[in-house]
């Protein structure tokens, strides 16, 4: 059967186990539990749960308050407004003081749909990946997002993490998902092309990749939760092993995975690379399968434009 269950709530999931045990985590939102799937956790552990309302520079300052007090600070509101309204306490609370919070975007990348471009988060990885001290993630499915959140637990340092509202395709299982903090998953290995994705485009990344292998196109696939810190090993060696690398994500074309992979490309070991990304304009209005569909963000469209890349490169 589909997945039903968001990353969103995985994430909750993580937390209200954890906060059985550990009375330090606590977790704060700006009037959108329900949007966050973090209403059980305020209902489960509402001494350790801080509602700030529609007010998304106190939600991230309150955090890092929270957090230089011995807290560990999980701050959840829509991406679109987290990475924009709340830029400068996460980049002087969060980061420059290099407090323990962890930023929740939801609802990340075209999630919203209809609602339009005030809505999306095109920019968010560019944004928080310019700032020092800061880490960016971004899970492909719930249980990577599980292990992720599991792993955030156990250090100190601020940390963003964009998941979507709502549920994808699971890349992994219960019983098999590989993880290792910072570093990136190979999904598959190949001679032809090297495919780096994360987030809600690994999943019809590797997809892409069995339809290429149908039509005798070697592909690698890289699953690159990590954005920041960007696993620079992991995309040295899939390039030398392809002829072309093509980079996929839900974000606009400047500033995000594709522009930190083609900076290590061009610098360890030149190859042709194309990012594959949301337009630099607003969307269209559709559903997040509409849009990716439209812009060849969908197995298909990523299939044929690793073809035209290779043809490119006159492979």
């Amino acid at each position: 059967m589909p997945n039903a269950i968001p990353n969103r709530k995985a994430i909750c999931d993580v937390l209200i186990e954890r906060a059985a045990t550990d009375r330090d985590i606590v977790v704060l939102c700006s009037d959108s539990r329900g949007s966050a799937s973090l209403a059980p956790f305020f209902e489960r552990y509402p001494e350790q749960s801080v509602e700030v309302g529609i007010a998304e520079q106190d939600l991230v300052g309150i955090a890092a308050g929270l957090a230089s007090c011995g807290k560990k600070a999980f701050a959840a509101s829509p991406a679109s407004f987290v990475s924009t309204r709340s830029y400068e306490q996460a980049k002087v609370d969060c980061a420059y003081s290099n407090t323990n919070v962890t930023l929740i975007g939801i609802s990340g990348g075209v999630s919203y749909g209809a609602l339009g471009m005030s809505h999306h988060s095109a920019q968010d990885i560019a944004a928080m990946s310019s700032i020092p001290n800061m880490r960016v993630y971004l899970p492909s499915d719930r249980f990577q997002t599980a292990k992720l959140v599991e792993a955030l637990l156990e250090d100190e340092k601020p940390a963003y993490v964009r998941v979507g509202r709502n549920p994808v395709e699971d890349v992994y299982s219960e019983r098999s998902c590989p993880f290792e903090m910072d570093r990136a998953t190979v999904l598959a290995e190949g001679t032809d092309v090297a495919i780096v994705a994360c987030g809600e485009m690994v999943k019809p990344a590797y997809d892409a990749a069995a339809l290429l292998e149908m039509q005798g196109v070697s592909t690698g696939v890289l699953d690159m939760y990590c954005v920041k810190p960007l696993d620079t090993l992991a995309v040295i060696k899939a390039a030398k092993a392809a002829k072309v690398v093509l980079t996929v994500e839900e974000h606009s074309p400047f500033g995000g995975l594709g522009s930190q992979v083609a900076q290590v490309v061009s610098s360890s070991c030149p190859r042709l690379v194309r990012n594959l990304s949301l337009p630099d304009a607003p969307v269209i209005t559709g559903t997040s399968e509409e849009v990716f569909a439209h812009y060849g963000l969908d197995a298909r469209g990523i299939a044929a434009s690793a073809k035209d890349l290779l043809a490119q490169a006159g492979e």
